[in-house]
This record gives structure tokens, C-alpha cells and sequence, in this order.
């Protein structure tokens, strides 16, 4: 087993390295998850990284794994938005509806005199066992490219694909391990593949709300601006709720306006509108990137764009926060809206707030404590700037929203500026940061300091209030959205 970090051109992440878990991969260069996690290998672009990883649940180490290889710049499978497709079958479900139907003739000599017959599948790279259920092997790699798949049929009237689970090296049988490593060495001599993509038809436009979300990113004027835009621009818009998820197929488009996270009905609705070709703002790429602040800081330190300064730490390994002085902030990858966001004044307020918040998430994002009076935001579109905001920070206290306070958060006042009278360095560095996410909708979170323009992180769904984030553009920041939408439109 080769151990040679200095330019491979591919590694194996697996759990450890133990004979099961890594035998039989001579030649191959190996790489514990956790040592890929906090390793040098930012410095490898263009490796190739294959996940081995048992470890698939949100916040889990080889999850970690899959995301900080994609803000690495590495070519990685399963990818994250994968893993998240295979988490639960509500969001996978409506992909295996054809493949059920076809299933039928693919094991039609598989008839048996029981009413329920129940058999599971080891897949590897897209190879089935044995040569009848190849159509189904290669279909399920191109909708779900993860490098092992545990599929169950089962027959009850008719075959069905009951479940699709991604796996581990550790878990493969043994009597498996030498189709893996066969099926593993033809991979690695073709190209990488990816999921397939549905044509969208029609031109209607939903827009997904939550009407009782306390810190909802439009509020209710907004969004009746963005229907009167929708209008003008010749959509036709209609708001929706979580309860709508089924509607999807019936709209051309989707823009969300509720506070999205992974593991959550807005990243099912972003993942079934794109399954179904829909034209989607925000799309589950820029979820997935945006709502994981360790994503972020990592993607932010590879394009060299100046943030403070941070460490990616676990329980094992705090006193690499220390070492970044203090007080110093503590993230939760996914926090929203401040929540999720601490500062910890020293080592023993550090131990004691990182031992409750690792109990959910294998890591925490620790940076350098940088205070200003506001913090800028830099809404961008496509790529462009859309507008500027300075968000002033709650009275008496450290962040823009006090949840501390009981009853609604205290908010700091925000001021808004032409985009033309902003300082250049800031929206320069917030449209080179949006940019590393896609070609969205975004708003971009700085500091200006003495030291410079400091990005602090690229939200999706950015705030859009009446008053506010429009009180320069007015009508027109609506219109610019909605003509984003139509120019996608007529482009599918």
C-alpha cells in the first residue's frame, strides 16, 4: 500500500487502515479520513478523490470529506450533493420511478412461486454481479455516482428498487472485495460521469415561503414585489409552501424565499426542481455550498480572497483555535441568521462551548475575533453586484442580530448605497467570492479593516426586504431578479 503524498494522481479515503479496510489496495495511495480532513492536501488540484467512507450522515467525517475536497478544487465522488440525494428516499424515490418499470424485464427470469422475495445488491462503479442487472447498475451510477452501492430489490406484485444506500470499504463482503478492486481499477481508467439532467416545459415561476418563519428572507411587501416584477417580465408567479413539494413538475421554475438549510424541505425542493429541469434560485449546489461555513473557508483560502483567520478544529485538536488568539468566534458549519455563532473569551470557555457543539457536527469552523462597526453586504446576482447594504450591529452587542434578547432578535440599523458609491474593494471582493459559489443569488458578508477587505461568508438567499435592500433600486432590483429568471428561461 503506497503512502506517497507528493503528487498522486488519485487517493482512497477510508476509515482506517486496517487489513479489511485496506487490503488488497497495493498501489493505490490510502488516506484515513480524518488525515485527509486536516492534511496538506489543499495543495493537490486536480487530484482525484475517491470516498470510501462508511461515514455519510450530515456533519459526519467522510461527509466533511466529500465537501472539502469540492472546495479544494479536487474531483470527488460521491459528492456531497450525492450523498445528500441518497439520504433518505423522499428525495431519491422519484428518480427510481423508471427503473422500476424496467426492472421488471431485466429480472423477468427471477420469477419465483413467493409472494415477497427480498435481495440485496452490491454495485460497484456502476457494475452489477452479474450481467442481467448491468442496465440497472449503470443507470444508478449516472443518477447517484458514489463508488459502492447496497441496493435492495424487492418483489412483492412486481420488482422494485426498495432502497439505494451508499457504503463503505469496511462494510463490502468479503467474497465481494475482488469484484470491488477489479471494478475499482476500470474506474480509474475512464472519465468520471455524472447525474443526468430532465428539459424543463412550461413558464410558470413558484416561489417557496414559509408565511409563520420569524426572520423570513422577504418580507411579505417583497414578495408581493417580486410577483408584480414576475409580471412585468411575463411570469407568472405563484407562492407556495413546504406542502407544495408534490406541485413541483407543474412550473417552469422555483425561486426560494425561506431560509434554506441541508437536511431540510428546502434543499428537497431545490433537489426535485432541478431532477425535474426546473430553473432554480437557489440551486442545491449553492446550498450545499453556502449553508457549510467550513466549505466556505476553505474555498475561500484556496482562491486566496483575505478572510480572518481560522482553523478547522475537532475534539481532538482545540488548541488550534487557541492558537488564533482570543476572544475568537466559534461557528457551527450551518448556522444562520448569527445562530450557530459564538465568542469565546479564553481556553476554558472555548472547551466548554466546542464539548456541546461537537456532539452534533465532527468539526467547527474557529476564527479570529474582527470587530467593526457594520458589517458591508454585497447582494450578487449572476455574477454581478445587485446592491450594497452596511448592516450596523445590535446595540450593545457583537453581531448584527441579539438573539439573547427574549422575544424577537434586536436588529442593528442597515444603510444602503448605490453600488457605484461603495468602496471598489469591497464589491470586488464580493463578486470574486460569489463567483466561486456560481451564478445565483447571493449576498456577501465583509469587514473593512485596517488591513484590508475581509470576506466573512457567501449566503444564499440573501435578505430581500421591502425598504431595505431595495431603497436604492426600488422596483428595478425586482425586475433585475425576475429578468434573471427569464433569461434562464428562454436559454433552456
Amino acid at each position: 500500500m503506497s503512502r506517497d503524498t507528493d503528487r498522486p494522481g488519485h487517493i482512497l479515503l477510508v476509515d482506517g487502515t486496517g487489513p479489511h479496510e485496506a487490503g488488497g489496495l497495493e498501489g493505490h495511495t490510502v488516506v484515513p479520513v480524518r488525515e485527509y480532513l486536516t492534511g496538506p492536501w489543499h495543495d493537490h488540484p486536480g487530484l482525484r478523490v475517491l470516498n470510501l467512507s462508511r461515514q455519510t450522515r450530515y456533519h459526519s467525517a467522510g461527509y466533511y470529506a466529500s465537501l472539502l475536497a469540492e472546495a479544494r478544487g479536487h474531483r470527488v465522488i460521491p459528492s456531497v450533493r450525492c450523498l445528500q440525494d441518497l439520504s433518505r428516499k423522499t428525495i431519491y424515490g422519484t428518480d427510481l420511478d423508471d427503473l422500476d418499470d424496467r426492472l421488471q424485464g431485466w429480472l423477468a427470469a427471477e420469477a419465483s412461486e413467493s409472494d415477497t422475495e427480498n435481495r440485496e445488491v452490491w454495485l460497484f462503479f456502476g457494475e452489477a454481479p452479474v450481467s442481467r442487472l448491468q442496465p440497472l447498475a449503470r443507470s444508478l451510477f449516472e443518477i447517484f455516482p458514489a463508488p459502492i452501492l447496497r441496493v435492495e430489490l424487492r418483489r412483492r406484485e412486481r420488482w422494485e428498487v426498495a432502497a439505494v444506500r451508499p457504503a463503505g470499504l469496511g462494510k463490502v463482503p468479503s467474497d465481494e472485495r475482488d469484484r470491488f478492486v477489479a471494478a475499482l481499477d476500470r474506474f480509474l481508467g475512464r472519465r468520471w460521469t455524472s447525474g443526468r439532467r430532465k428539459p424543463a416545459a412550461r413558464w410558470d415561476l413558484a416561489i417557496l415561503h414559509d408565511p409563520e418563519e420569524k426572520l423570513p428572507p422577504s418580507d411579505a411587501e417583497a414578495l408581493a414585489r417580486f410577483e408584480r416584477a414576475g409580471r412585468r417580465a411575463g411570469i407568472e408567479t405563484e407562492l407556495i409552501t413546504r406542502k407544495d413539494l408534490p406541485r413541483l413538475p407543474e412550473f417552469d421554475a422555483l425561486f426560494i424565499r425561506e431560509t434554506t438549510a441541508v437536511d431540510h424541505h428546502t434543499w428537497r425542493f431545490a433537489r426535485r426542481a432541478a431532477a425535474e429541469g426546473l430553473v432554480v434560485i437557489d440551486d442545491p449546489d449553492s446550498i450545499l455550498r453556502c449553508t457549510n461555513k467550513i466549505f466556505l473557508a476553505e474555498l475561500l483560502r484556496r482562491a486566496k480572497i483575505a478572510a480572518p483567520a481560522s482553523a478547522v478544529v475537532g475534539k481532538d485538536d482545540l488548541e488550534r483555535a487557541a492558537a488564533l488568539g482570543f476572544p475568537l468566534v466559534l461557528k457551527v458549519p450551518d448556522g444562520a441568521f448569527s445562530l450557530g455563532v459564538f465568542k469565546v473569551k479564553d481556553v476554558d470557555e472555548l472547551r466548554t462551548r466546542a464539548d456541546v457543539l461537537l456532539r452534533d457536527s465532527e468539526l467547527l469552523l474557529a476564527q479570529a475575533y474582527t470587530p467593526t462597526e457594520f458589517d458591508w453586504r454585497v447582494g450578487v446576482l449572476a455574477g454581478e453586484p445587485l446592491f450594497v447594504c452596511r448592516y450596523h450591529m445590535s446595540r450593545g452587542h457583537w453581531q448584527i442580530l441579539d438573539h439573547t434578547e427574549e422575544g424577537d432578535p434586536a436588529e442593528g440599523a442597515v444603510d444602503t448605497l448605490a453600488v457605484q458609491d461603495a468602496p471598489p474593494a469591497v464589491v470586488e471582493a464580493a463578486v470574486r467570492a460569489a463567483r466561486l459559489i456560481g451564478n445565483g443569488l447571493y449576498g456577501v458578508d465583509l469587514k473593512e479593516t485596517p488591513a484590508g477587505v475581509l470576506v466573512i461568508e457567501v449566503n444564499d438567499n440573501p435578505n430581500i426586504d421591502a425598504g431595505y435592500e431595495d431603497a436604492v433600486l426600488g422596483d428595478a432590483l425586482y425586475d433585475r431578479i425576475m429578468g434573471e429568471f427569464l433569461r434562464r428561461l428562454e436559454a433552456h
